[in-house]
């Protein structure tokens, strides 16, 4: 009996701390970004603070965004980025400083994507430009930007291992960016410049794990499935509802085994 309850004692530990303390999502106006935010702040373990960043905050697509955060003032802030403006990042990064201090920021979820159609022969330099520009130079001018404040969340966490409590960057990525998966999926969806742009954010995100695991900051990529959206269309196999469940589930279970993973919705690895 007595091993029981201090396995209750510890699985309870773990999931508390499993939980990040502070927040910051990308495209957090709609479709999984605004599920994200959804969920963390109505879920039975809601966070702290969750700056959930937009293109334009006064806009009319945000206006979900902002009755979300008007129920909860003092924890959610809707904050103005643009993923694809590096002085824009650098401001988002000093308002987020600002307001942690040396708490640090704990989890940055790089959620905001673009994706344009098109083969080969049929993609424009234009296209491939915008769409790394957002997929790919987005999430490593974040990483950077934000590296002092996750590394203030390191210090301050005072635990050991890796953890989405502690200090991490998940980027949100997909199956489309798998070499691997390619021949089962190009001939219906071919999305060229969407799919080189999440392989280099895969690469992109094993590099900076190798490159900052001294700094005990976890690094993992995640495949939200195939999920009803303005980007996935209305004959996806589920529903943001589903996928952001599943998704902060599997953040929940992240350590340092997981550094510089690809994974699924369901915790499933996914081939490179």
């Amino acid at each position: 009996m007595q091993e029981l309850r201090q396995r209750i004692v510890l699985t309870e530990t773990e999931e508390m701390a499993a939980q990040p303390v502070s927040v910051l999502i990308t495209g957090a106006n709609r479709g999984l970004g605004l599920e994200m935010v959804k969920q963390m702040v109505e879920g039975p373990r809601p966070v702290t603070k969750l700056f959930a960043c937009c293109r334009d905050p006064d806009g009319p697509r945000v206006e979900a965004l902002q009755t979300l955060a008007k129920k909860n003032p003092n924890i959610i802030s809707v904050v103005r980025l643009d993923a694809t403006d590096l002085c824009s990042i650098k401001l988002c990064a000093q308002q987020v400083g600002s307001v942690v201090g040396t708490g640090g920021l704990n989890l940055l979820i790089n959620n905001a994507g673009v994706m344009a159609k098109g083969t080969v022969q049929e993609a424009s330099p234009e296209d491939m430009q915008h769409t790394f520009n957002t997929n790919v130079m987005g999430p490593m001018n974040m990483i950077k930007e934000f590296l002092p404040h996750l590394r203030d969340a390191v210090k301050a966490s005072g635990m050991p291992g890796m953890s989405i409590s502690k200090a991490a960057v998940v980027n949100i990525s997909s199956l489309l960016g798998s070499m691997e998966a390619l021949k089962q999926s190009y001939a219906f969806c071919p999305v060229v410049s969407y799919r080189i742009s999440k392989a280099g954010l895969n690469m992109l995100t094993v590099c900076a794990a190798e490159e900052l695991k001294k700094d005990d900051i976890l690094f993992s990529l995640l495949h939200p499935g195939w999920v009803r959206t303005d980007m996935g269309g209305e004959e996806a196999d589920i529903d943001a509802r589903e996928s952001v469940q599943g998704m902060l589930s599997v953040m929940a279970s992240l350590t340092e085994k997981q550094n510089g993973a690809f994974l699924d919705y369901k915790g499933q690895s996914i081939p490179w």
